[in-house]
């Protein structure tokens, strides 16, 4: 049997490798949506008998919050000395993970892609190429649910953290008499939400593509062929 690289770009036209192609640009567009992202919301300060004061409240990627200064130390608003305060509440684990699967996704496509193109003719020679990218596929699966559905969570961390109930009740100064804070400026989230939508859009997207992986490996074909004897048996004994 040849090993060596043979270039064939039909694999691409069937649907084993065209869901490749489309789970390695989901997997970019799920973590590219979402690392590296900074938003800012504008925090407007009534004060009763003062002037009004403003604050800003900066998050970023990978949403530790708690490292978030929302106030300098020994900062004066409404007439009142305010401490350091930082917002509250910490997406880092369930965002990093996210980025982290869909990485791997995004590396582990380009090399089956470069499998399927260059050595097709190996991997449906071999019971152990199919089975190992089934089981992959299948596993990348499930990770997509689980990390879809932890940064959805997350996400909303985030939200409430930087929301006027969330800074509310992080800022002692919101809750004194005469004072009344009210988030007046909000940053686009629509990227974060996007990338939350993009993991479970991966997620059907590998769901189906194990199924293709599937019909590769002995299993599939031991069962078909099953079936096919089973059809055969009755018409025999008959004749």
């Amino acid at each position: 049997m040849q090993t060596g690289f043979r270039l064939n770009l039909s694999p691409v036209r069937e649907p084993l490798g065209f869901v490749k192609v489309v789970e390695w640009l989901t997997a970019v567009l799920a973590f590219g949506t979402c690392g590296g992202y900074t938003g800012r919301n504008q925090l407007s300060i009534f004060c009763d008998g003062g002037d009004n004061q403003t604050l800003t409240a900066t998050f970023t990627y990978p949403f530790r919050m708690s490292q978030e200064r929302l106030v300098e130390n020994n900062t004066t608003l409404c007439n009142r000395s305010v401490a350091e305060t930082h917002l509250v509440g910490d997406a880092s684990s369930s965002v990093e993970f996210f980025v982290a699967v869909a990485v791997l996704a995004f590396l582990y496509s380009m090399v089956a892609l470069l499998v399927y193109l260059g050595y097709m003719h190996v991997y449906r020679d071999s019971d152990f190429g199919p089975m190992l990218d089934f089981v992959l596929t299948a596993a990348f699966a499930f990770l997509w649910l689980v990390c879809s559905s932890a940064w959805a969570r997350g996400l909303q961390t985030v939200k409430d953290a930087t929301g006027t109930a969330g800074i509310d009740s992080t800022l002692a100064l919101c809750r004194d008499a005469g004072v009344r804070c009210e988030v007046t400026e909000f940053a686009s989230m629509r990227l974060l939400n996007i990338s939350v939508v993009f993991g479970y859009l991966n997620l059907l997207i590998w769901v189906g593509n194990a199924w293709f992986v599937y019909k590769e490996t002995r299993w599939h074909s031991q069962k078909v062929n099953a079936q096919q004897a089973a059809g055969r048996g009755p018409a025999t004994a008959h004749i």
